[in-house]
């Protein structure tokens, strides 16, 4: 059967994964996941296209796959980064995205800041909007980069947004190692940066960390720890295993930014041959890893 036919002709939500990973476990581990989770990713949100009912929609159908809570790896608004900017676009796109997770209110949601997030076109620097401090409030994080730990899984969420390139800058590196030297042995550690920290697809499209050597070696010191690194910013999905970590860069909510494609893309919304979608992950308690990519329909 044609895919593409396969995928437009199913209702909002793909009823089946596209693909599925697992580490440590099979896909059809017997066992209970000690947490399953939602992964979102370049949500783009915006005005036009009828984008955030489209957004409303598809959180809505995530809830019925009985999730604990939400993990965003930015890109939360369409863009505030570039120079010509506004005021008023951005609190717009802002304001949008807050009324599109009225629809999971209860749920949490632990965020990454994107490169699109932060305005620096602000009037001024110390404007209460520049950069990404605001983002910060906006997004509803304790800081640009934190960790926190879930029934038995500690989680490290990073911000690659750095001045000249992309990579941690020298204070938050520091502040990795020191976050992973002091979490408990063979304790399962996932981490989230907006950006690819290594992975098949930025050798396609670029967009990965430039210290993803550094990162690796890091990774591999504390192997009986780090067990999966999920991305977005490059809108496509690809999964790499290497050194006993997953490393998911798992498309976009957005796919192509909301719109129908381009001459490249393998179907309407598609960004090259990654559909629009999201992921669902199982957390295990022995370290167990699976993630399951969910096409939805734009």
């Amino acid at each position: 059967m044609d895919r593409k036919k396969f995928l437009t002709s199913l209702p909002a939500l793909a009823t089946l994964p596209l693909s599925v990973g697992a580490n440590n476990s099979s896909a059809l581990n017997p066992k209970k996941p000690a947490l399953t989770l939602a992964h979102i990713t370049d949500v783009h949100i915006r005005p036009g296209d009828n984008a955030p009912q489209r957004f409303k929609d598809c959180l809505n159908k995530i809830k019925g796959l009985k999730i604990d809570f939400f993990l965003n790896t930015g890109d939360s608004i369409n863009d505030a980064s570039y120079s010509n900017v506004k005021r008023e676009s951005v609190t717009e796109q802002w304001q949008i995205w807050d009324d599109c997770l009225k629809q999971i209110k209860g749920y949490d949601i632990y965020s990454c800041i994107g490169n699109h997030d932060p305005w620096w076109a602000a009037p001024d620097t110390k404007d209460e909007m520049y950069g990404k401090d605001y983002v910060v409030k906006r997004l509803k994080i304790p800081h640009r980069y934190y960790s926190f730990t879930r029934t038995g899984w500690h989680f490290i969420v990073l911000d690659g947004n750095n001045t000249h390139d992309i990579s941690l800058d020298e204070e938050q590196f520091k502040w990795l190692e020191a976050d992973l030297a002091s979490t408990p042995e063979n304790t399962p550690t996932l981490i989230m940066s907006h950006f690819p920290t290594f992975g098949a697809t930025p050798t396609l499209v670029g967009g990965n960390h430039s210290d993803h050597k550094k990162l690796k070696d890091l990774f591999y010191k504390h192997k009986d720890k780090v067990r999966a690194s999920l991305s977005g910013h490059n809108h496509l999905y690809d999964k790499t295993f290497y050194n006993n970590v997953w490393y998911c860069c798992n498309g976009a909510m957005s796919g192509f930014w909301w719109g129908q494609g381009d001459k490249d893309s393998a179907g309407p919304g598609y960004y090259f041959e990654t559909p629009p979608g999201f992921s669902i992950l199982k957390l295990y308690e022995d370290g167990g890893f699976e993630s399951e990519y969910y096409a939805h329909n734009l």
